[in-house]
C-alpha cells in the first residue's frame, strides 16, 4: 500500500483514537472509587512491579476519590459553563485532555505498527496477550512522557530553572502510573463475558471504557489526582477548599 493511499487511513484512525482518549480523560475525572485505594489491585500491583522505589512517591490517601462532584477548570471553555477563567490553557484540564490524548494517539498507533512489523501480523490481544500487554505499557508510558516533556519545555507556569527537574519528576510519575494500566486489554474481555460479544467489541466496551478506567488509575496513582489533592488553585477556589497538600 502506497503512502498516498495509507496516509488518509492512518490519519483517520489516529483522529478517532484522539477523540476517544479526550472523552476518556474527561470522563475519568468523574469516576468514584468504591474501594480503599491502598487495597485496589492496580495500586498494589504497581507497587509490586515498579522497579523504582515508592519511598519518594506519596501514595494517595486511602479514602481518596476521583472528582465526581468537584468543579473542574477547563480554561477558556469555563466561559461556556459560567465559570471563572484564570489561565486559558496552560495548567488546566483542557491542556491535559488535549495534550495527553494527542500524544497517546500517536504513540498507540506507532507502537502497534512496530509490533506488527516485528511479529508480521496484526497486534491482537486474543492471539498475542503478552505482546499486547507490553504494547499497552509501552504506548502509555511513552505517550504520557512525551506530554510531560512538552509541558516541562513550554508551560510558562514552570520556572526556567525548574524545567528539567519538572520533567524528571513527571516522568517518574508517568512510570508509576503506567504500571497500573496493565488491566486495560482485559476490560473488553470482561465486558463480553458479562454483557455479550457485541458489547465487548463495541466502541464503548472495547475502547472508551478501558481507556477511561486506565486514565483514572494512571492519574490517580501516578499523580495522586484523587479528590481535593489533584485540584489546581482555581479549582480549589471554585470548590471552596484550600491548603490541600499537593
Amino acid at each position: 500500500m502506497s503512502f498516498a493511499t495509507s496516509a488518509p487511513k492512518v490519519a483517520q484512525a489516529v483522529s478517532a483514537t484522539f477523540a476517544t482518549y479526550c472523552t476518556a480523560d474527561f470522563l475519568s475525572n468523574f469516576i468514584q472509587e468504591t474501594c480503599r485505594i491502598d487495597k485496589c489491585v492496580p495500586y498494589k500491583l504497581a507497587q509490586s512491579y515498579s522497579y523504582i522505589s515508592f519511598t519518594h512517591h506519596r501514595p494517595p490517601s486511602p479514602t481518596s476519590r476521583q472528582h465526581p462532584t468537584q468543579k473542574m477548570d477547563y480554561g477558556l471553555f469555563n466561559k461556556l459553563i459560567g465559570r471563572e477563567v484564570d489561565q486559558p490553557f496552560w495548567g488546566t484540564r483542557t491542556q491535559h485532555i488535549l495534550g495527553v490524548a494527542g500524544c497517546l494517539a500517536i504513540t498507540d498507533h506507532t507502537s502497534q505498527a512496530l509490533f506488527q512489523k516485528v511479529f508480521q501480523k496484526e497486534l491482537c490481544f486474543a492471539k498475542s496477550p503478552a505482546a499486547f500487554v507490553a504494547h499497552t505499557f509501552l504506548f502509555i508510558f511513552s505517550g504520557v512522557t512525551l506530554y510531560c516533556a512538552g509541558d516541562a519545555a513550554f508551560n510558562p507556569n514552570h520556572k526556567e530553572e525548574d524545567r528539567l527537574s519538572t520533567f524528571k519528576s513527571e516522568t517518574y510519575n508517568s512510570y508509576v502510573g503506567s504500571n497500573t494500566a496493565w488491566f486495560e486489554p482485559y476490560v473488553p474481555v470482561a465486558v463480553a463475558k458479562f454483557a455479550g460479544p457485541a458489547a465487548g467489541s463495541s466502541w464503548l466496551g472495547s475502547a472508551l471504557l478501558p481507556a477511561t478506567l486506565a486514565y483514572s488509575t494512571v492519574k490517580g496513582v501516578g499523580w495522586n489526582d484523587w479528590g481535593n489533592s489533584g485540584l489546581n488553585e482555581l479549582e480549589e477556589k471554585l470548590n471552596g477548599v484550600g491548603g490541600v497538600e499537593k
